[in-house]
């Protein structure tokens, strides 16, 4: 330290020194030279700071904390992790309004200005007509298969609506043909427009514009019904009841004919269709109630028969969708007045299947009809009235255990009906925000 102190003395010195020789300073002269203040160019590397906190006793960036954070709770997350993506598809146009639209901006537009030969003037035009007609077709159909979504990223619940509503495989099907038809106007469009603009003169400009023009619309009337098919689909889909996965739900199930549609029509405000032959609830339907200013949802379920899961029809697998896919509880409805076309022993068997399949629902029995029950239990010819199983013949007298009886007619056991439906959707409730909180912990981890 001492050692760079006396050199800077002595360079000092020494400036000093020539500064007085070159202004012809007299030595004896007391002489303080000015201080200047000279720009001082500085090299320094952008300095790097990371905040730092303790995890599990060690110590790691705070900003990598939370990019490893989110990027666990990204791939925590499914993709299929909500419901309501058919209430997001886009607005379909029919084919001929497609069609009549970019005809009619393709024919207007004009030839660029400023060309003064007729000829390249002409196939100018035909080939921006041309190119301006293939867009107008194209771009509606590229929106289409992009914003449909693919089905395998739909929920599950979703995903088995799209099949069991549509079939199996159409919705994929009439979204391959509606781009396949894209591809074809592209080519086709480009193809013309290629061939006008190498036209020599105007007239065979104007021919190669007008075979173009038609044969692009020929295509397009040929396969647009695509178009129509997914018109129809978005509809059929757009029209599906929007569950709220984070609302308890409760799904009435049973076999047909029960009085379902009955009981959600006194619990709820859906509206369904109640008639007296099998099968009148055609789909998933929807109601809400209000109890206690909360808001829960219901659903009538097509009735289920007595027969393997692969013998069952479109409507009763739309019925086990619902209580595989969504967190519902259940209400079953038994009807043993005979009224339903169902026997006893067969509603009974169906019960058990249900019962022991979705047996981790909240649960709630109800017998309808109870003012057409008689003392003696009802007997259909195909039953065997014999036959020793008491399990049975409690169920056919009674129900099962701990069933409750109500009547919509005379409203026999609505009352109560309605406080035990309160506490089991109360009970619901809480069983799915323990679920929540579960998965937020997991994904905290």
């Amino acid at each position: 330290m001492n050692g760079t102190l006396s050199m800077l003395q002595l360079l000092q010195t020494s400036s000093s020194s020539l500064l007085l020789r070159s202004h012809n300073i007299p030595k004896g002269v007391n002489f303080q030279p000015k201080k200047f203040m000279h720009p001082t160019l500085c090299f320094c590397q952008q300095i790097q700071t990371t905040a730092y906190e303790i995890v599990n006793g060690s110590y790691v960036p705070t900003g990598d904390t939370k990019q490893a954070s989110k990027a666990k709770e990204k791939a925590a997350k499914p993709l299929e992790e909500a419901v309501g993506a058919f209430q997001k598809l886009p607005m379909v146009m029919p084919s001929f309004d497609i069609l009549y639209s970019a005809l009619r901006k393709a024919k207007r537009v004009s030839a660029t200005k400023g060309i003064a030969n007729a000829a390249k003037r002409e196939r100018n035009r035909g080939a921006k007509q041309l190119d301006a007609l293939m867009k107008e077709l194209a771009v509606p159909l590229r929106t289409y298969k992009e914003n449909f979504p693919n089905k395998k990223t739909l929920h599950p619940y979703e995903r088995s609506l799209v099949e069991l509503t549509l079939g199996d495989g159409n919705y994929e099907e009439v979204l391959g043909k509606v781009d396949k038809l894209r591809k074809k106007i592209v080519s086709v469009g480009k193809e013309h427009a290629s061939v006008c603009a190498k036209s020599s003169t105007k007239r065979e400009a104007e021919e190669r514009l007008s075979e173009g023009m038609k044969k692009i619309e020929e295509i397009f009337n040929n396969e647009g019904k695509a178009v129509d098919e997914l018109l129809n689909i978005a509809k059929t889909l757009r029209a599906m009841p929007v569950v709220d996965l984070e609302t308890p739900t409760l799904c009435l199930v049973g076999a047909p004919n029960v009085g379902k549609s009955s009981l959600v029509r006194l619990l709820s405000t859906g509206k369904p269709e109640v008639c007296n032959y099998p099968f009148t609830t055609r789909g998933i339907l929807m109601g809400h109630i209000s109890l206690s200013y909360q808001n829960f949802q219901v659903t009538d379920t097509p009735g289920l028969l007595r027969r393997h899961d692969e013998d069952r029809n479109n409507l009763e697998k739309l019925t086990l969708a619902v209580l595989s896919h969504l967190p519902t509880a259940v209400l079953y409805v038994h009807d043993l007045s005979g009224e339903c076309g169902t026997s006893p022993s067969d509603q009974f068997i169906i019960y058990k299947e249900i019962k022991e399949r979705f047996g981790d629902h909240l649960w709630i029995d109800v017998v309808s009809k109870c003012d057409l029950l008689n003392e003696t239990p009802v007997f259909f010819v195909t039953e065997d009235s014999n036959a020793d199983n008491f399990e049975l013949a409690k169920y056919r007298k009674m129900g099962p255990d701990g069933t409750l009886r109500v009547s919509v007619k005379t409203e026999l056991g609505i009352d109560e009906l309605k406080i035990r439906v309160h506490e089991l959707l109360i009970t619901q409730l809480a069983r799915i925000e323990d679920l929540e909180s579960k998965e937020v912990h997991e994904v905290k981890r």
